[in-house]
């Protein structure tokens, strides 16, 4: 084997390792809750996340809507609540409501977040007690976009992704 392929086979042998080791794996699925954890260069990474048991409309193409807890422990950073609905947003146009609860999110592209950590602590509260979660979102073109997401198994991983962090 010449240096050369000895080289592309070490970078590639490398790169491949990496990125198994930078895969989530599986810490525990509940109901429709399933808790990760990550290992990256900074640390763990670990997170709690459901997908939407339903979406609307179905006339927008738009990728995976997702809904997460994250915990970064190196970055000091706890509870941090995220969303994705599977398309850039319009600026200010991210919501979720359970009841009579309604929370604002700003949006950075196909993500949006809390303002603070004491919303995302009154926020983890309420995933708590709810049973179902309504995500409403606009496209950057206006069409709205509603996530429905249940809350059944969100204490548990939750939980188990907190404990895997802590």
């Amino acid at each position: 084997m010449s240096f050369k392929k000895v080289l592309v086979f070490i970078f590639f042998i490398t790169f491949s390792l990496e990125s198994f080791a930078n895969t989530p794996r599986s810490t525990g699925k509940y109901k429709n809750w399933e808790s990760f954890v990550a290992e990256t260069d900074q640390g763990k990474i670990c997170f709690a996340q459901t997908k939407p048991t339903k979406r609307a409309p179905g006339a927008i193409k738009r990728n995976e809507s997702k809904l997460f807890v994250t915990f970064r422990p190196a970055d000091s950073i706890n509870d941090e609540v995220s969303i994705t609905s599977g398309h850039d947003y319009k600026a200010s146009s991210v919501s979720a409501s359970s009841g009579k609860r309604k929370y604002s999110f700003f949006s950075q592209k196909d993500f949006a977040w809390l303002l603070d950590d004491q919303e995302e602590k009154n926020f983890i509260k309420l995933m708590k007690r709810a049973t179902d979660l309504i995500v409403k979102a606009r496209t950057t073109k206006g069409a709205e976009t509603t996530d429905h997401y249940s809350m059944m198994g969100f204490t548990k991983a939750y939980n188990t992704a907190k404990k895997t962090c802590g």
